[in-house]
């Protein structure tokens, strides 16, 4: 049986809605969810916007985070969890938001009312067909004023961890809501990468003719699979670990898709490569062995799944398999040294990405910023700029509809979803580069790569999406000490009447950094901050230096 709201709660809400691919809406009259058993309503605080909430918008149905979960919970209960909102059911985007507890149902046992909390967005025990459960995508999101969460999908069951975070009351809104982007963005560096074959998992081993299977037994220094599938015309090289269980293939193409952790590939040749790479399974890791021989061609792989399921592709030149896996980092931060691109660093999360390298203490490393806009780039400079000098980066913003970024690069970062920039991150590679494809290219998109160079510079291309509770608490422990100041991102500011024109802005590219919604002020029109002064100028008096601060948060939200 449902709760009635309290008193204090109103029966209707400002709103943001998507119905369909492109179709949103401000609906000024959304009822507030009723409390439930398991459920928690938040009073929605501030929400920032991010591109993500974009691919939602277009994708819709399609987006492998809006479809239905198919585990982590009992199939019975989805129905009854609290702001569900699989497939074509309307959905409320915004997932980088603090919020404030202000109802609780009978059996909710770990929050409690007036508790103020930091939402972790990504639920990565609760699995869909392509992806995760995310609040935002298949759970109503922020960019409302009151949103209903259930205590059995915030709560991890297996580790007893809070995708609630608490937080201190004496933070701004804001810097805390910013602490899912930047959490997103370390853990693209922090991750830890597999770097040997997955104990206890699926393996294939592909050997093409003319080829012969070697190193096998050394790439299994953490345990052997549970199954090995051979596809080879003899037995030689066939792995000795006792117990190992192998099957046979006539051809790549009777392999299962998405089906493999590991795939080690004895050849060069395109066709079979473009076969095994429908092969892999998320997180699994396709290894190519040539001893020497050319592929000769452009090779079409799903760089699309490198982001979202965390497909690995590495190689070598040798003829033994263990070579190749010496080629896969611990994780993707920066070293000593690293030059660096950043495509795309004049949006909001580019920002981000280089603060965050002109920061890491790494010696002598250099930082190019990318972008088609000179305003965006000399927004870039100015905030980080001073910490670039501070540290000793080398720090170069570069328009390249006017001039060449200049490479090889040790280290490139994507922020732009377009496949052609990987192939182009290959081209222009180091030996050892690390390839971070931060941006979500749809997980169907495939791009031809030259995989011969790859291969012979032992690139390393890698993704991560989200972020996990460990990365969130790495960033709020830096915001609470004052060592981050994650306001330094925001670049304009709005109530629910100006959501609309701020997504559409974060579209259209036309503000350099972050842009938080604060749903209480119905009004507001999307204000950026150098404008802010025109209509606000107590607000504006309180800017630090020209940077949203507490105080002009204070003085905004005081007003409504």
């Amino acid at each position: 049986m449902q709760k009635k709201k309290p008193a204090t709660i109103p029966e209707t809400q400002y709103a943001v809605q998507l119905t369909g691919p492109g179709e949103l809406t401000l609906n000024t009259a959304k009822p507030v969810d009723a409390v439930g058993p398991y459920s928690i309503l938040g009073k929605v605080e501030a929400v920032s916007l991010c591109f993500s909430d974009l691919k939602l918008l277009k994708q819709f149905t399609e987006h492998p985070r809006k479809s239905e979960l198919v585990s982590g919970l009992p199939a019975d209960t989805l129905p009854t969890l609290a702001g569900y909102v699989p497939g074509t059911r309307p959905a409320v985007p915004g997932h980088e938001c603090v919020l404030r507890i202000v109802a609780v149902g009978e059996k909710v046992r770990h929050h409690k009312i007036g508790e103020r909390c930091l939402v972790q967005a990504d639920y990565r025990h609760l699995r869909t067909a392509g992806s995760n459960g995310a609040f935002g995508y298949n759970f109503e999101g922020a960019l409302q004023e009151y949103v209903a969460l259930d205590e059995r999908v915030v709560i991890e069951e297996s580790t007893g961890e809070r995708f609630l975070i608490p937080v201190p009351d004496n933070l701004s809104a804001s810097a805390i809501a910013l602490v899912e982007p930047w959490a997103c963005v370390e853990n693209s560096y922090v991750t830890p990468e597999r770097q040997a074959v997955k104990p206890g998992g699926r393996m294939a081993v592909v050997v093409e003719e003319g080829h012969t299977a070697q190193g096998m037994d050394e790439c299994f220094p953490n345990g052997k699979p549970a199954t090995l599938t051979w596809v080879g015309v003899d037995s030689a090289g066939l792995p000795q670990a006792s117990g190992l269980v192998i099957t046979r293939a006539a051809t790549a193409a009777e392999l299962e898709n998405e089906r493999f952790d590991d795939i080690v590939y004895f050849g060069a040749a395109r066709q079979t490569l473009e076969i095994l790479n429908d092969k892999l399974a998320a997180g699994g890791i396709l290894n190519v062995v040539t001893a020497g021989r050319k592929i000769g061609q452009p090779v079409s792989v799903g760089v699309g799944r490198i982001h979202y399921g965390m497909t690995r592709w590495i190689g070598t030149n040798s003829a033994l398999a263990s070579d190749a896996y010496s080629s896969i980092p611990k994780t993707g931060e920066l070293r000593n040294g690293d030059s660096l691109c950043i495509v795309g660093a004049g949006g909001p999360m580019g920002q981000m990405h280089v603060i965050r390298d002109v920061c890491t203490g790494h010696s002598n490393v250099s930082v190019v910023g990318t972008d088609f806009d000179d305003a965006r780039l000399a927004s870039v400079m100015e905030k980080a700029g001073p910490p670039a000098k501070a540290n000793g980066v080398k720090l170069r913003m570069v328009n390249t509809k006017n001039d060449s970024p200049g490479g090889p690069f040790s280290y490139s970062v994507i922020m732009a979803p377009v496949g052609t920039l990987v192939a182009d991150a290959i081209r222009n590679s180091q030996p050892g580069c690390r390839i971070n494809i931060f941006a979500g290219i749809p997980a169907p998109v495939r791009q031809e790569l030259d995989l011969d160079l790859y291969i012979a510079n032992r690139c390393f291309m890698f993704g991560t999406s989200g972020s996990t509770i460990r990365d969130m608490m790495l960033v709020l422990e830096k915001v609470i000490a004052g060592r981050l100041d994650t306001n330094r991102s925001v670049d304009a500011v709005s109530g629910m009447a100006g959501a609309l024109d701020g997504l559409a802005a974060v579209e259209n590219r036309s503000l350099a950094g972050k842009i938080v919604v604060y749903p209480m002020l119905h009004g507001m029109a999307l204000t950026p901050l150098n404008r802010i002064g025109n209509t606000l100028p107590v607000v504006a008096g309180k800017l630090d230096h020209g940077h949203w601060s507490a105080a002009a948060e204070t003085a905004l939200v005081g007003k409504s």
